[in-house]
């Protein structure tokens, strides 16, 4: 049988992501202060702080309303650029699920696909404007890819290619956000957003295959 995915997995990927946003809040701020406002990890954290905190006290019977809500909290709590984009991520992630039952690998990457394409729209992104796009679309390319072979081994190649994407765009001189008021300087600065995003779909990785 097709493995398919339940909201309790998908609360404990949300655990995960902001156990890691917390563990990393200092490279977060730092990588920012380089390139951004010095402020991303901080601004995660609260945000993802606040999920954790609506996880403890909310049951949901389903992952639209989970993702939904979750998108919601982000865009109120989570400062700066982060927050629209980590925010309509879920919450495109959350509509491309409404009745969606069982959520397998087909309609997971569906919706993950939805979610980048979210993030692409709010922030007007295009490859190798090093953001958080590049990893998140890297991301969901190789998911696509390696469907076939299941949601772990779908999520195992997403998690690989979106920190290839972040990784990749080091070099390169920002063209959008903050960082692009560097001009030449963001060169060789690793991006905050592509980062985190990294992290986000690394924590899928572990949490739900």
């Amino acid at each position: 049988m097709a493995q398919t995915l339940t909201v309790d997995q998908f609360g404990n990927w949300l655990r995960r992501f902001a156990a890691a946003v917390h563990d990393n809040a200092a490279l977060l701020t730092e990588l920012d202060s380089a390139i951004g406002d010095a402020d991303h990890g901080s601004n995660m954290d609260r945000g993802m702080t606040a999920v954790v905190a609506l996880l403890d006290e909310t049951t949901f019977s389903s992952p639209d309303a989970l993702f939904k809500k979750v998108g919601m909290t982000l865009v109120s709590t989570v400062g700066g650029a982060s927050g629209p984009l980590y925010g309509t991520f879920f919450l495109r992630l959350g509509a491309a699920l409404q009745d969606v039952d069982p959520v397998d690998a087909t309609a997971f990457g569906a919706a993950l696909r939805a979610g980048v394409q979210g993030v692409q729209a709010r922030g007007k992104a295009e490859l190798d404007d090093k953001t958080m796009y590049d990893a998140v679309a890297a991301g969901v390319t190789a998911y696509d890819a390696a469907a076939s072979a299941g949601i772990a081994a779908a999520l195992a190649a997403c998690a690989t290619a979106a920190a290839e994407g972040r990784d990749r765009i080091t070099p390169l001189v920002a063209r959008k956000g903050r960082a692009s008021y560097l001009g030449e300087r963001s060169a060789g600065h690793q991006d905050p957003g592509a980062t985190s995003a990294t992290l986000l779909l690394e924590c899928a990785a572990a949490a739900l295959s």
